[in-house]
Order: structure tokens, then C-alpha cells, then sequence
């Protein structure tokens, strides 16, 4: 790996994808909003898998990077070797700022995995996704005050349909025990890092390909989870067989696969898109939990559904 000295310039490092132009960000292709689709579908797992492994909320969420950088090494070694041997026209470095934008993004992902992980021992499924989905909110406020980016009122209003609608689908619990509990309020902490994780990787993503982003940035959320979870003594070995199996299902599934799509998509897309159109995770992951955890699908969740992909077109139609 090459690290440059100079100052950025807003270019990827690898031909997939090309770097992004204020044009291109305007004027995404299918292939991102089918990368976005595939990235929510895998995410939408998150929970279930989580559920499965059954362990402390840090170890899952260290497994699951630990497990990603490990699996994306080869290639990320590979693609370096492959920029080494290239012409001096076309090497091109990885700069101290894409790398501090990597890391930044890692320890916000780290932080966001360790939250909302923990949440899930102290509250259901549901309301852990529903909470921690109100980044969407943060990566629109963010978007505005901090890119100065230009939202429409038919994106406000795409947005609140849909988080109304993913409240419907999963806000169940919240009516029955109105009071937020420890794990409520956790997964809302959760949903602040996740956002500044949105709006770092919309930035880091125009000086680093996906793979390079991707690789390094589950390197910084590893170790940063690894001394937490050392540093407080939890538990990180000895499980069940079934568990390593939740626990690879969820590094593999979730994040190598959810979030190389969803990081190409986010080189293409603004966040504050992104972040609306993973509104549709909580519609998935209430939808999986059918079958795979034995819960219930109302009436009123499938309007909630209905609500949640309204207001996605509504954000994303031209």
C-alpha cells in the first residue's frame, strides 16, 4: 500500500468505480440503485444473525469486521500489487487524508456496531432497527449543514413518509411499552454514528474505490472493537458451533456483501439518499423475521411496508 503525502484530489483509486463527478452524483446509473437494493436486502440480515450468535453486542460487531477484513486482504493486496506495477501515469497513491477519512469511517462503524449490538440484548429486533434508522434524519441534516447539498421539500417529504412507514412496521413495541428503556436509548446512540458513517463514506468514497475504503475501514473498526471488547473482559471465544456459524453469516452476508454494495452505491448516490432508501432494511428485516424468529406480520406493518417504499420512490424518482 502507497501512501501519498499530497493532498487528495477526488479520485478513486481503482477503474471500479470511476472517479465521481458532481455530474455523476446527479446522474446515477441502474447499477447503483441496484448495488443499494442488494447492499439493504443483505443488511437486512443484521438482526436476524445477531439474534442468532446470542453473544455481547461488541463481540458480534468485532467478528463481523474482523471477519470482512480477513476476507478482503487478497484482493485489497492484490489491487495494491496490481497499482505498484502499473505506469507511473496511472499509480496512484493513497493520500493521508483518504486514509484519516477511512479511519474515521471505521471508528464511527465500529462505535455504531457496538451500540446497536448491545441494544439488541435490551430491546427487540424491531425497535433496534427502527431506532437506529433515524440517521436518516441525521445524514439529512448533516448533508445540509455540513455539504451545503440542496434538499427539495419532495425529499423531506419522501423521508418522513418513509420513516413513518418503518414506524409503523416496527414501531409495535414502542405502543405497547411507550416508556424508552436502556436498550431504546442505546440503539438511538447507535443511529448517530451510523449517520456520521453515511456522510464520511460519501466523502471518502471520491478519493478511494470501494475495495480499498471498504478493507480499510473494517481494519480501524477492528482494532477499535478488539481493545474495547479486551479492554472490558468480555467473553471472545469458546461458542457453540451454531454461534460461529451466526457470527460468519454475519461477517460474510451483512458486511462483506451489504456494504461493498452499498459503499459502491454511496460513490454514486448522495447519503442522504442512501440513508432514505435503507429505510427499506427495517421493511426487510421485519419481513425475515417471519419465518426465521417466529414473529408476527399485521396488516398494519405491511401498510407500514407500502409507506416505506412510497416515500424511497418519492426521494429517488427524477
Amino acid at each position: 500500500m502507497t501512501v501519498t503525502k499530497d493532498t487528495c484530489t477526488p479520485q478513486a483509486q481503482t477503474p471500479d468505480p470511476r472517479p465521481v463527478s458532481p455530474a455523476k452524483l446527479q446522474s446515477p446509473g441502474l447499477r447503483a440503485y441496484a448495488a443499494l437494493a442488494l447492499g439493504a436486502v443483505c443488511i437486512g440480515f443484521s438482526a436476524i444473525f445477531t439474534k442468532w450468535a446470542g453473544v455481547d453486542g461488541p463481540v458480534s460487531g468485532l467478528y463481523r469486521v474482523a471477519i470482512a477484513t480477513v476476507v478482503l486482504a487478497i484482493p485489497f493486496v492484490l489491487q495494491q500489487a496490481r497499482q505498484r506495477n502499473s505506469t507511473a501515469s496511472q499509480r496512484k497513491g493513497i493520500s493521508r487524508l483518504a486514509l484519516g477519512l477511512a479511519a474515521l469511517a471505521g471508528l464511527f462503524f465500529a462505535l455504531d456496531l457496538g451500540f446497536w449490538n448491545t441494544s439488541l440484548s435490551f430491546t427487540s429486533a424491531a425497535n433496534s432497527t427502527l431506532l437506529g434508522n433515524t440517521s436518516t434524519l441525521w445524514v439529512s441534516l448533516g448533508a445540509t449543514l455540513l455539504f451545503n447539498e440542496s434538499l427539495r421539500r419532495r425529499f423531506w417529504s419522501g423521508m418522513l413518509l418513509a420513516l413513518a412507514g418503518a414506524f409503523i412496521v416496527v414501531g409495535r413495541d414502542v405502543f405497547i411499552h411507550p416508556n424508552l428503556g436502556w436498550g431504546d436509548l442505546l440503539a438511538l446512540c447507535s443511529s448517530l454514528f451510523y449517520a456520521g458513517y453515511l456522510l464520511d463514506t460519501q466523502r471518502a468514497r471520491r478519493y478511494l474505490g470501494t475495495l480499498p475504503f471498504m478493507w480499510l475501514s473494517s481494519v480501524a473498526a477492528s482494532l477499535v472493537l478488539l481493545v474495547y471488547v479486551l479492554a472490558t473482559g468480555l467473553k471472545l471465544a469458546g461458542f457453540s458451533p451454531d454461534t460461529y456459524l451466526a457470527l460468519l453469516a454475519l461477517g460474510l452476508i451483512s458486511h462483506v456483501l451489504g456494504w461493498l454494495f452499498i459503499n459502491y452505491a454511496l460513490g454514486h448516490l448522495p447519503a442522504s439518499t442512501t440513508a432514505v432508501s435503507l429505510l427499506s432494511q427495517p421493511v426487510i428485516t421485519a419481513i425475515l423475521a417471519v419465518p426465521l424468529l417466529g414473529e408476527d406480520l399485521s396488516i398494519y406493518q405491511i401498510g407500514g411496508g407500502v409507506l416505506v417504499l412510497t416515500g424511497i420512490y418519492i426521494v429517488n424518482r427524477r
